[in-house]
């Protein structure tokens, strides 16, 4: 049994001195387009990225200005997820407003 334990313990201390890496980041980005209301999209970011209200107009602006927007870096899921939403509430209201994500 010692030289058992032994062992397990080498084990366990090997795994713990690997590596882990980190999840993957993601920019979820907004895009302008001729159609969506500047007061929607601030809508979206406050709603859906939990924005206060004036980063939400600067983000917006970025949009409207630049052709693109950066709502913020998550994980694929949390970064998935954002996007499907602003597509069902985009399509719900009638709006074509993009949404894409892309990696860090």
């Amino acid at each position: 049994m010692s030289k058992e334990l032994t062992q397990l313990k080498e084990h366990i201390a090997t795994r713990s001195e690997e590596r882990i890496d980190e999840p993957r980041q993601y920019k979820v980005l907004l895009h302008n387009d001729d159609y969506t209301t500047m007061d929607f999209v601030v809508q979206v970011l406050e709603s859906v990225f939990y924005k206060p209200p004036a980063e939400a107009a600067q983000i917006m602006l970025n949009v409207h200005e630049k052709g693109i927007g950066v709502c913020g870096i998550y994980t694929a899921e949390i970064a998935e997820t954002k996007v499907a939403m602003v597509a069902h509430i985009s399509k719900e209201r009638g709006f074509p407003l993009k949404c894409s994500m892309e990696e860090v």
